[in-house]
């Protein structure tokens, strides 16, 4: 047996004994770092440390507290907040409660929010602030089974009907710590009772189509993610990892699993807004994060350049393009020899390259960074390679709620920009007739909670879970995503366009898009709805006559249709016939989480966005010649 076997088929039941054992083993280690904004609010935050042990004082408390206010094991206490380390904290009390986290994302309606906790039957609810209270509370005659609410900033979130329903995080901790005075084992013999087939959390999907399911996913699904990213061997206890994804979404949930099992440092902030100011003073080795990210980071370098007049803009052209060349070079050599030769001329060019662009580029990440993981959604490749060129490699991984988030990732030196890595150790993949990517292994949840007939759908009896994307696999491994199966759209000419990889070469080719839907089943020719990057496009008008008028009045002059009919002709020029797109409309607005068009981790609505400019759909296709 391999030492990545003896690791992961010896792993314990739980995260949560991984915590334990994690602070028995570094209880003096710094485990997080949280930003403390100033008491006079204005200036730059301060960082502050929390050591394992100092963690583990307030997560026992917190998993006390729980079982003081009568939470029993499986029970579910729902968290609805922005990533921090309280989220962190409050989610391993319930786990060392015996209990199951339910995730509400914060930007969540009451509507919904009700629904999640009903149809989740959580007994408590851990929120933010008074505004996630005021969802619940506006709902709270729908939610009988709703005991508690605990409020993490209890500024202004009273407890108005008198009868102890709300408490603060605060107050439940000195409820915990006074129960463990009375049973001072509750907590580790919590932990010690809990087996891999327990429930430990209960993710509802984002929902880009109907109501959000949810997904059932037990303690040894994060057990077995811990141990296989340890496997994995990406990072090490040096390393410093800066968190920001929401904790409400899988992906950045399964990156608390692998901190624990390698006991690394974790930086943590959820306010996205934050990510450009706090990446030069944490300096991470290491971040996650979704393709929207490094597409505006790409933007914005572009505008930046642009803005420093045409010699400065052709200076940034040039360097993009040796940094495209030469990564390609370099992983098609590693791929070849298993070492990245790149060619003399291309080195001499890149050096320059650096000097002039890239380096700048690594210091606004902080210097240090290592490498990326990318996930969620594609990464179009060449900005993948852009990157990749200019020493930040994005390493692209792949995975779903229902299989834990990480299913495959690109391994450290020998990535391949465009696909999404190997599968982790432990995992069986299989490809289908159809192309359908089928998986098998420990990460794969139980079912959808009570949907019998949906979790039949895509899960059979002996186990594979039918993921509904299509994909083909290299024969050393490496795994390339074609597109969602039920996203592929097939023209009425009877050609298949995947409108995802359609969509990723022009965010490619196009520095103003902010959001690309490509359209075209059963019409006679594809089209594209365009919304574009306000900061990037006010940034050009700037500098083309057009300064002072707003995004709305910006989208409709004949310029910047002018401006992006040029990057609709580049784009035209690497597709089929077919693949082309043949017109396109520029949105009024960008689309964004808050008119639903997107779901919480940044994923397109398909059908919503085109429910909602389906007048400017049908006037692309008005009086269209066949193709």
């Amino acid at each position: 047996m391999t030492d990545t076997q003896t690791l992961i088929e010896n792993r314990p039941p739980s995260v949560a004994t991984l915590f334990l054992e994690r602070v028995d083993a570094t209880p003096d280690a710094e485990a997080y770092r949280m930003p403390v904004p100033p008491a006079s609010g204005e200036g730059p935050d301060e960082w502050r440390s929390l050591t394992w042990g100092q963690a583990a004082t307030r997560v026992n408390a917190i998993a006390a507290g729980l079982m003081d206010l009568g939470v029993r094991p499986e029970e579910r206490v729902a968290i609805a907040a922005n990533t921090s380390v309280d989220w962190i904290l409050a989610d391993l009390g319930v786990l060392c409660a015996g209990a199951a986290t339910t995730t509400v994302y914060p930007s969540t309606n009451a509507e919904e929010t009700a629904f999640i906790l009903a149809d989740s039957d959580s007994r408590v609810l851990i929120a933010e602030d008074a505004g996630q209270l005021a969802k619940a509370r506006e709902r709270r005659a729908d939610l009988p089974d709703l005991a508690h609410v605990v409020v993490i900033d209890p500024a202004g979130a009273t407890d108005a009907d008198g009868d102890g329903w709300v408490l603060s995080l605060a107050d439940l901790e000195k409820r915990g710590a006074a129960y463990l005075e009375q049973h001072p084992a509750a907590v580790t013999d919590a932990v010690a009772a809990l087996t891999k087939d327990q429930l430990a959390t209960l993710i509802y999907t984002s929902g880009t189509t109907g109501r959000p399911k949810g997904v059932r996913l037990p303690h040894d699904a994060w057990a077995y993610m811990a141990r296989a990213i340890q496997a994995v061997g990406l990072l090490d206890e040096n390393d410093v990892q800066y968190l920001w994804l929401p904790l409400a979404h899988v992906f950045g949930k399964v990156l608390t699993a692998g901190h624990i099992t390698i006991g690394h440092v974790t930086a943590v902030d959820g306010r996205v807004d934050k990510i450009i100011e706090n990446l030069p003073v944490v300096r991470p080795t290491y971040m996650a994060a979704v393709p929207r990210i490094f597409e505006k980071v790409y933007n914005g370098v572009a505008a930046k350049a642009r803005e420093g007049g045409g010699a400065k803009y052709k200076i940034f052209q040039w360097a993009a393009q040796v940094a495209r060349d030469y990564a390609k070079a370099a992983q098609n050599s590693m791929r070849l020899t298993g070492a990245p030769t790149v060619p003399l001329p291309l080195r001499s060019k890149h050096a320059v390259a650096d000097r002039l662009v890239y380096g700048k580029l690594r210091e606004a990440f902080g210097g240090r960074l290592r490498a990326c993981v990318s996930g969620s959604a594609a990464l179009a490749p060449e900005i993948g390679y852009f990157f990749a060129g200019a020493g930040i490699h994005i390493l692209e991984g792949y995975g779903l709620t229902e299989s834990s988030a990480a299913s495959f990732v690109n391994p450290g030196e020998s990535y391949r920009t465009g696909t999404v890595g190997k599968a982790l150790p432990g995992l069986e993949v299989r490809i289908a007739e159809d192309g359908e990517i089928l998986l098998r292994g420990p990460g794969i949840m139980q079912g959808y909670h009570g949907l019998p007939e949906k979790t039949a759908e895509v899960l059979e009896p002996d186990g594979w879970f039918h993921t509904g994307d299509v994909g083909e696999l290299s024969p050393d491994g490496f795994l390339k995503i074609t597109d969602r199966k039920k996203d592929l759209i097939k023209t009425s000419g009877g050609k298949y366009i995947a409108p995802a990889e359609v969509e990723g070469q022009f965010k490619a080719v196009c520095p103003f898009v902010s959001n690309v839907l490509v359209i075209g089943g059963g019409r006679n020719f594809c089209s594209a709805l365009l919304a574009l990057d306000e900061p990037a496009l006010l940034g050009w008008a700037g500098d083309n006559g057009l300064a002072g008028r707003p995004y709305a009045e910006l989208v409709g002059t004949a310029e910047v249709r002018e401006l992006v009919e040029g990057y609709v002709r580049e784009l035209n020029e690497g597709l089929q016939r077919w693949q082309q797109i043949r017109q396109f409309r520029i949105l009024p607005r960008d689309l964004d989480v808050e008119h639903g068009d997107l779901t919480p981790s940044l994923k397109l609505k398909r059908p919503v966005v085109e429910r909602e400019f389906a007048p400017l759909i049908d006037e692309m296709y008005e009086g269209a010649r066949e193709a």
